[in-house]
């Protein structure tokens, strides 16, 4: 046998398809393609161990006959067919390893007979070897432990995955994959809040390093926790993919999570219905928004603010989401366009009354008016006032004091506001500052 072995390099293994389909969950993971130009450097003789010379000959010949076969441009059957006694000729050398380098040589002759046998049990352990060999290069051991972490994953040998790919992610590897990777290993074994902690720990890594997070990420995670139903993780992770893709549809998602994993009454549906309409979370598919325009018109009622209602239900028809001769819309544009009239006329002396009331409760109404009139200067003073006068719901002053604090782009003041919201408002409040956030971007 030749003193010379051929070794694995970092750029042997090709990239792993990840194919993320939100609809399903599923995770498809492409086969990793073997394709590396092997070298045989020069190597003492005295650097592998005497049984394994004597016992990986065998494997040595049919490993230049796969080369010669390749060089003739042989098909992959071909090179199956020259690789039939390979595994027993693998098993035989791999169980004669004594030294490092006789297990880098064996762990490499596992990957790229595997690779052509289409064998990942075999793959996964000719990595492993590489690895514990101890001579795989420091640059390039990231790359060895995340093709370990695929091969591991594609095995559904999950606990491997897991073992290999958490130190990947927490260096901030350069395949997005990995922690996408990391995560469904932990969920295919029921870990579905250390899924969403190795995804945190992939986003709060990357961008420390200053790069871009993934969409997948956030899809993988948002996943996770709504099927799961982790309700606080949901809602975590949905805000924060608004606040990363601010889109129509990224806000209709959190909107709707953070109602459904909250304790919403009529207060909190109208307050999320006009975070929908100033975010532009309404502009998405008719079918996926009829339910939230109905329910910000059964919450704004046409009997308290009617100027609200009337502009939310015309711009509901105008959209082609409501039609104007459905019983509902019909009657909340009716009795709108009969009350805004003489609701306006009452307001000074409301307003007046609100300044000489002893507690807050006036204060509220009437900012509450001023708001839906789109006067959120006057509806900033109003909330303000009750809540220093009090006896109010004071998180629900808050959260509308923010409102009318971003509708004059007074964004760092309003996510000061939304911040001292508590209770059932706190997620709600939550997502409003995020708003805030990005509409103070240039």
């Amino acid at each position: 046998m030749r003193a010379t072995f051929k070794r694995v390099t970092g750029g042997m293994i090709g990239k792993t398809a990840l194919a993320i389909a939100l609809s399903t969950g599923a995770l498809t993971v492409g086969a990793t393609t073997a394709s590396a130009k092997e070298k045989e450097p020069k190597v003492e003789k005295a650097a592998y161990s005497k049984e394994f010379v004597a016992a990986a000959g065998p494997m040595q010949k049919t490993m230049t006959a796969l080369d010669e076969a390749k060089k003739k441009g042989a098909d992959a059957a071909a090179q199956a067919a020259v690789l039939a006694n390979a595994p027993a000729e693998l098993a035989a050398a791999e169980a004669a390893a004594k030294s490092p380098l006789d297990r880098m040589a064996v762990g490499g002759w596992a990957v790229t007979v595997g690779g052509v046998l289409n064998d990942l049990p075999m793959r996964q352990r000719g990595m492993q070897n590489m690895l514990d060999s101890g001579q795989v290069p420091a640059a390039s051991v990231a790359d060895y432990q995340f093709y370990l972490g695929n091969f591991a994953y594609s095995n559904k040998d999950y606990p491997t995955a897991v073992k290999a790919l958490t130190a990947v992610v927490a260096a901030n590897y350069k395949d997005d994959t990995a922690a996408e990777l990391l995560a469904d290993s932990y969920s295919q074994q029921g870990q579905n809040a250390e899924a969403l902690t190795a995804l945190k720990t992939a986003l709060d890594v990357r961008k420390a390093a200053g790069g871009v997070v993934p969409e997948g990420w956030f899809k993988r995670a948002n996943l996770i926790a709504y099927k799961n139903r982790l309700g606080p993780q949901a809602i975590e992770w949905s805000t924060m993919m608004v606040e990363n893709d601010p889109t129509p549809l990224n806000w209709l998602g959190a909107g709707q999570l953070v109602r459904e994993f909250g304790t919403f009454t009529n207060q909190e549906s109208l307050d999320l219905g006009r975070l929908l309409l100033r975010s532009g979370g309404f502009q998405n598919d008719p079918k996926y928004v009829e339910r939230e325009y109905v329910e910000y018109i059964e919450a704004a009622d046409p009997r308290r603010l009617p100027g609200e209602v009337l502009k939310v239900t015309e711009m509901a028809v105008k959209s082609g989401v409501l039609k104007a001769n459905d019983a509902f819309v019909a009657d909340a544009l009716s009795q709108s366009k009969s009350r805004i009239a003489p609701d306006k006329a009452s307001l000074p002396a409301l307003d007046r009354d609100a300044r000489a009331g002893k507690d807050g409760k006036s204060a509220l109404a009437m900012a509450d008016a001023y708001l839906s009139y789109d006067e959120p200067a006057k509806a900033e003073e109003m909330y303000k006032m009750a809540i220093e006068k009090g006896a109010i719901d004071k998180d629900r002053a808050l959260t509308r004091l923010g409102i009318a604090q971003v509708d004059q782009d007074k964004f760092e003041e309003a996510k000061a506001t939304f911040a001292q919201v508590t209770g059932a408002r706190a997620n709600l409040a939550k997502l409003w500052s995020t708003f805030a956030t990005t509409q103070a971007r240039p």
